[in-house]
C-alpha cells in the first residue's frame, strides 16, 4: 500500500509537467483554463498552507490514531492551462502514540514518557483542476524525522532520527485564486533500529496563495 501510494504521488507530482512541454509559445501568455485561470501558463504563486488530521499508526508495539497536525509552504507554476507543479517545504507533528498492551492490545498508562514523531519535509508537488475550481493533488519527497519509540523485540526505549521520504494525493476545491481547501492522505516513512514509528494520515487542509 504504501509502495502503491508512493508511485501514485511520484507520477501525479512528476508526470504532470510533461504536458507543458507540449505548450507553444504563444500559450505562456494566455490566462484561461482550469488551474488559476487568470494566470497565464508559466507563472506561479508562493503558497502556504495548514493541515489538521488523524494519523493512524500500528506497528509493532502501537496501534493508535493520534491527531496530527503540518505547516507547509513554497512556491507553484502554471506549468499548463489545468495544472500546477511546485516545490514545498514544511514541518509536521504527527501525535503522540500510546503503547499498547502486548497481551490483550489495551492501551498502557504512560503518563511519564512520550512516544513522538516529528519532521521536516521538501519535496514537489502538483496539482491538476479537474473542472471549475474541482482539483486533485499529489506530493513527494523527503523526510527529515525525530522520535521517540519502542523496538518491536525487546521494548526497549530509542530516541532516533533520520532522513527517509513521505508522499501523498488528495483532492478539494479551489474557492478562489487564493484560497483552496481539501482533503489528503500522507505516508511518512520513520523506521529505524527495530523502531517503526511510519504513519499514515487523512487531513484537512486549507491553502492560500499569495
Amino acid at each position: 500500500m504504501k509502495k502503491t501510494l508512493l508511485a501514485i504521488a511520484m507520477a501525479t507530482t512528476g508526470l504532470i509537467a510533461l504536458p507543458a512541454f507540449a505548450q507553444d509559445a504563444s500559450s505562456s501568455t494566455t490566462a484561461n483554463g482550469n488551474y488559476q485561470p487568470y494566470q497565464p501558463v508559466g507563472s506561479g504563486n508562493w503558497f502556504i498552507n495548514g493541515s489538521v488530521g488523524e494519523g493512524h499508526v500500528a506497528n509493532g508495539p502501537y496501534d493508535d490514531h493520534p491527531t496530527t497536525y503540518g505547516l507547509n509552504g513554497g512556491y507553484r507554476w502554471k506549468v499548463g492551462q489545468d495544472m500546477g507543479l511546485g516545490v514545498e517545504v514544511g514541518y509536521n507533528d504527527q501525535g503522540n502514540y500510546k503503547l499498547k498492551n502486548i497481551f490483550n492490545s489495551q492501551p498502557v498508562n504512560q503518563t511519564s514518557e512520550k512516544n513522538d514523531l516529528r519532521g521536516w519535509t521538501a519535496g514537489v508537488n502538483g496539482k491538476i483542476n479537474v473542472w471549475d475550481g474541482l482539483y486533485v493533488s499529489g506530493r513527494a519527497g523527503i523526510y527529515g524525522w525525530k522520535g521517540h519509540g519502542y523496538d518491536n523485540d525487546s521494548l526497549n526505549r530509542h530516541h532516533l532520527d533520520d532522513v527517509s521520504w513521505y508522499g501523498g494525493a488528495g483532492l478539494g476545491y479551489d474557492f478562489n485564486q487564493h484560497f483552496s481547501l481539501g482533503l489528503s492522505y500522507d505516508y511518512f516513512d520513520a523506521k529505524k533500529q527495530g523502531v517503526d514509528l511510519s504513519t499514515d494520515t487523512a487531513s484537512l487542509t486549507a491553502e492560500y496563495r499569495f
